[in-house]
């Protein structure tokens, strides 16, 4: 082992020399790095080695050198630095991603494709691997036959990857596109073309066209055809299979709402204006509203064909994102407005709203005055979504800001609805409206009842808000009153002492024996697993101007006493930086 590492060490000397030559380094620096470099040799050469070890010496190698008389043999060196990782940890992918990004920037093709091979051969079951490679082919070797080689080999391994059949198919109009570029420009030049090959049958895009049968017999669902649809889309020459994929999408899926949404929204892309001419601004208006009806037209044919609540939400989003749209005309803004009202109407009044289009809905009926339809629409989803948390909030908060006076019944029948492990949310909400509008008699009653409820996390939520709200109501002496009616009463929670510890400290005239006693409450229910609570106690014993640095040593103890496992030692490290002042 020890030849194999001097051997290393010495095919390093002359890069060294080199450096120190060119005037990168000087004679001290360079003996600096060949101490590094032997060290780090050593260590990749242990029994027990890490895979860090191997990316700390490739980034102490450093290849941002621009000299070409050090360049090659210092990337040549990272490269066998890699590869010695890779065939180490061979089910690393970051690493040989890593590899693979290093070589694209420093390497040959010869050693990326060298790469591409390896790591493919332990990972044929990495589509994204699959891609890359091709891709790579395509776009920096310029080679489709090999790009293609690729994917079809890819497609063995994954038969059904959408991704990959994707990729492929686009692979292929860019090679078609990519002949047809060359053509026009030899075309352009005058250049003869018997002495180039142009196959008529390609350039038209016939292979895409066989990538794209094959991937829908392979690959069912209309998101499918849709997104090959959206590649082809990209390049002119491919309308025929643009049209094909028009057909199947309508043949095929007939009764997918995504098939009629993307059918209703090509309406929008229809130009029926002049493209030479001057239009004026109300013809524009004209032209969005015409195009507009033709949409709705279109989602009014499928509501019936296909009466799902999915239809009904690629219609209600629809009417939704029109609405949202910027426009300076009136009539167009109340075009949509009205569209978008009836639209959600109907759907709700089917029970085929879906839950999180009510939101948007009853912000508009809100935002545009209409308080009262707001209300009975938020009390009528209710019925429908009894059991969602999100549901009940939604309308309460409608009710709330309504100042409606069924809110109070309301709170009462979510809680009765709602799983009690998820009420939290229901709790709080609750809370901040019985503070805002309630009597102190009944903001008592309900934190009385509330800090009993069986739930750990609504028990504790609601301690931490009674001892907040009596602070700010009625000072530290009604503070003090509820912390003492509640800090027997478990579940508690770090924040619920911390909060009092504040209190405490906040006062004109701050009483240490208070604090103390906050505090030791604290450690009885948290002092086994909270470190940071004794310091702050000893923290606080010296800083403080009633405070006894004697006590420092008795909380200390007691801490080693209660701590366990890996706190006592965190617990000491902390401690003995407090002492030396890095607190």
């Amino acid at each position: 082992m020890a030849e194999v590492i001097q051997q290393r060490i010495e095919d390093r000397i002359p890069e060294l020399e080199q450096l120190e030559r060119v005037g990168l380094f000087t004679p001290t620096e360079v003996r600096a790095m060949l101490k590094k470099v032997s060290a780090l040799e050593y260590k990749l050469h242990r029994r027990i080695i890490g895979k860090d070890d191997f990316i700390t010496y490739i980034q102490r190698i450093r290849y941002h050198f621009k000299r070409e008389e050090i360049e090659y043999p210092i990337i040549q060196r990272i490269y066998d630095v890699f590869k010695r990782a890779t065939s180490k940890w061979k089910d690393d992918i970051q690493l040989w991603l890593s590899f693979v990004a290093f070589c694209k920037k420093w390497g040959t093709k010869k050693q990326l494709s060298k790469v591409f091979s390896s790591v493919l051969a332990i990972h044929p079951d990495k589509p994204a691997l699959w891609i890359t490679a091709a891709k790579w082919e395509m776009e920096d070797c310029s080679s489709s036959e090999s790009a293609r080689q690729l994917f079809l080999r890819a497609l063995r391994f994954h038969p059904d990857n959408k991704k990959l059949y994707q990729e492929y198919f686009r692979m292929e109009l860019m090679h078609a596109e990519k002949l047809c570029k060359e053509k026009s420009q030899l075309e352009q030049a005058k250049i003869n073309l018997d002495d180039y090959e142009f196959a008529e049958e390609i350039m038209k895009g016939e292979l895409a066209k066989i990538v794209y049968k094959e991937a829908i017999q392979k690959i069912s669902g209309a998101d499918f055809i849709l997104s090959l649809l959206s590649v082809a889309s990209l390049f002119d020459f491919a309308k025929d299979i643009q049209e094909q994929a028009l057909q199947d999408l309508q043949i095929l899926y007939t009764k997918d709402p995504l098939t009629w949404d993307f059918m209703a929204k090509r309406e929008l892309e229809v130009n029926l204006l002049p493209s030479t001419e001057s239009v004026s601004k109300q013809s524009k208006v004209t032209d969005i509203a015409q195009k507009e009806e033709r949409c709705s037209a279109v989602y009014e044919e499928a509501v019936m064909a296909v009466p799902t609540e999915a239809m009904w939400t690629c219609y209600v989003i629809f009417c939704l994102e029109r609405f949202k749209r910027k426009c300076n005309s009136t009539d167009l803004k109340q075009k949509r407005w009205d569209r978008m009202m009836s639209v959600c109407h109907r759907a709700h009044d089917l029970g085929l709203l879906q839950e999180s289009l009510y939101k948007p809905w009853l912000h508009s009926l809100q935002a545009f005055g209409q308080e009262d339809k707001a209300t009975e629409v938020a009390i009528a989803m209710t019925k429908r979504f009894s059991q969602s948390v999100e549901t009940w909030k939604m309308s309460l908060q409608i009710l709330m800001e309504s100042k409606s006076d069924k809110v109070h019944s309301l709170f009462q029948e979510a809680l009765a609805q709602v799983t009690p492990k998820e009420s939290l949310p229901l709790w709080i909400l609750k809370a901040e409206w019985t503070e805002a509008n309630q009597s102190s008699e009944e903001i008592e009653a309900f934190f009385a009842k509330g800090v009993l409820f069986l739930v750990p996390a609504v028990s504790i939520a609601l301690k931490e808000r009674y001892l907040d709200w009596s602070f700010k109501t009625g000072g530290i002496k009604k503070a003090r009153k509820t912390f003492a009616r509640l800090h027997e009463c478990r579940p508690l929670s770090l924040e619920f002492f911390r909060q009092m510890l504040q209190i405490e400290k906040e006062q004109e005239k701050c009483k240490m024996e208070n604090i103390r006693e906050c505090y030791e409450r604290a450690l009885r229910e948290f002092g086994a697993d909270e470190e940071e609570l004794w310091l702050d106690y000893i923290k606080e014993e010296l800083s403080h101007h009633q405070g006894n640095p004697e006590n420092c040593g008795k909380i200390y103890w007691r801490a080693m006493q209660t701590l366990q496992g890996e706190q006592v030692e965190s617990f000491v490290s902390k401690h003995t930086l407090l002492q030396t002042g890095h607190s």
